[in-house]
């Protein structure tokens, strides 16, 4: 068994910027599990733990929808968590830009998903990059008061030109990424 998940990759130059909200907001001394910078992804399809021969059938529906789409761009919109800033339970940044061909996108991955035994998510997609996630209440104020006076560094917007299926290794010191498949938007 793999535990996969379908992602869209940032770009390098994101790095330094993700670097410098985590490194304000930690200020708070919040207990939080911060993301390592290089993992933060824009995450589509969460599949769990999957038999190694689930990888092909993903690939090939992954391959449809992918052939079908256009690349497009995206950018970074402000900071928030869910469920809300008062009660933090994961910190994230938001996207913008052409968010309407990538909720169309990820519609049409779950479609093609669906007869694969992996069903339609029930909440509504909200794109966004998850920072951190709050382990406890410790600091939980001061961490809602650094999400609203944080400043966001200036983000570029950026090209979307395909897909990653990862896996996911767990380990003691957090989640290891490695990619097993990438599928060209055409």
């Amino acid at each position: 068994m793999i535990r996969a998940f379908l992602a869209i990759d940032l770009p390098e130059s994101y790095r330094a910027g993700l670097s410098a909200v985590q490194d304000y907001l930690k200020q708070s001394r919040a207990d939080v599990r911060w993301v390592p910078v290089g993992n933060i992804h824009l995450t589509l399809k969460f599949f769990g733990d999957i038999a190694e021969d689930q990888v092909e059938a993903i690939t090939q529906a992954a391959t449809g929808v992918a052939q079908a789409a256009a690349p497009f761009t995206l950018g970074v919109q402000g900071v928030g968590a869910f469920p809300g800033p008062k009660s933090p339970r994961v910190i994230w940044l938001g996207l913008n830009g052409q968010t309407d061909i990538l909720a169309q996108l990820v519609q049409d991955l779950e479609q093609a998903f669906a007869p694969l035994g992996f069903p339609p998510e029930n909440r509504k997609f909200v794109p966004h990059l998850t920072l951190g996630r709050v382990r406890s209440s410790r600091g939980r104020e001061d961490l809602a008061r650094a999400l609203q006076l944080i400043n966001i560094p200036s983000f570029p917007d950026f090209n979307v030109h395909g897909l990653v299926l990862y896996q996911s290794i767990l380990k003691p010191q957090g989640a290891e990424y490695h990619k097993l498949k990438y599928y060209l938007l055409s």
